[in-house]
């Protein structure tokens, strides 16, 4: 082993695991804030769930955004499409729990409709995917700004089981998540799709050569993103009993869902990184709200907050890759 290897291992381990060291200081920042205020209520299993329970329209979204980011993609219509699934979900239902099935399964085909032009225009058009997916979220939102107006209704009772259920103590939304995100790990982890997701993200003239279709690929890693998002989508409508055109953009799903994949290490660029450095991620982002939520410091603090650590995660991995190729 030469001199130049021993110098490059240990930056590449750092990298590896930056998404795990982020993680157990946010926990040691958020467990010192409430011993120091006396708040140990919120120290328990039961806090520990309600945490993870404020992130799941965030963690659906993210888990769908990790594929789009390792294809060498990105995905900013998702925010839209969530405003876009909650509304339509509730104006099908109507409050008839008969129309529960026939409304998931018109959004999820609505989310597919959307991830499939996604990806005709980054594949077969060559549209840079930032304009393209930027300019369905804008076809998604003059949709909703011209009939929104028009759709009304609300979703059933049996509907809110989604968002407020609970099996074994565990609430049903945290075990949806929980599988998708099981099923995502599979996938990447296990399958060919998986393997070529990471070829294609790391380059996608190479993987072209090796004779693995690079459309498909990327067309399916958008459909997933759009799924995932239609599936976020219902969650919400679950949870407020009706859809509102907004809450997608109200939760700057679009740009969190990509700042969480990135503080989880997943590169920019494609490639590299994986869905339990984005599980991470999200549970950081909860953490940071709750860490301002016991210090009773204002939104705007925590908006500035949240701005400093992307910009130092992209910093920090930038960094960190340019020291490894060099």
């Amino acid at each position: 082993m030469n001199k130049a290897s021993l110098i490059r291992r240990p930056a590449w381990r750092m990298e590896h695991y930056a998404p795990a060291l982020l993680l157990g200081l946010a926990v040691l920042i958020y467990v010192a804030i409430a011993l120091s205020l006396g708040l140990t209520r919120f120290l328990t299993p039961e806090a520990t769930v309600s945490i993870l329970n404020r992130s799941i329209a965030l963690g659906i979204t993210a888990v769908g955004q990790t594929f789009t980011i390792l294809v060498g993609s990105i995905d900013l219509s998702v925010a839209h499409l969530i405003s876009a699934s909650a509304v339509v979900s509730s104006a099908i239902m109507n409050g008839d729990p008969a129309m529960m099935v026939p409304a998931v399964v018109a959004v999820l085909v609505m989310g597919a409709v959307v991830g499939t032009l996604n990806g005709l225009l980054i594949t077969r058009l060559d549209v840079n995917p930032l304009i393209a997916t930027l300019g369905m979220a804008l076809i998604i939102q003059g949709c909703l700004a011209s009939f929104h107006g028009r759709f009304g209704g609300s979703v059933p009772d049996a509907f809110q089981y989604f968002a407020y259920g609970e099996v074994l103590g565990l609430p049903v939304s945290l075990i949806v998540l929980a599988l998708l995100v099981l099923g995502a790990w599979i996938v990447l982890r296990f399958t060919r799709f998986g393997s070529n997701i990471y070829s294609v993200g790391g380059n996608r003239d190479t993987a072209r050569a090796a004779g693995i279709n690079t459309t498909r690929v990327v067309m399916a890693s958008h459909i997933i993103c759009s799924l995932c998002a239609a599936l976020a989508g219902l969650y919400l409508a679950s949870r407020l009993k009706s859809g509102s055109p907004w809450i997608g953009t109200e939760g700057a799903y679009d740009l969190e869902s990509i700042a969480v994949v990135v503080i989880g290490g997943t590169i920019l660029a494609g490639g590299k990184g994986g869905i339990w450095g984005t599980v991470a991620g999200v549970i950081i982002f909860s953490l940071i709200d709750s860490i301002f939520n016991l210090a009773g410091i204002d939104a705007f603090a925590k908006q500035v907050m949240r701005g400093i650590i992307i910009v130092a995660a992209v910093a920090f991995y930038a960094v960190r890759s340019k020291r490894i190729v060099a």
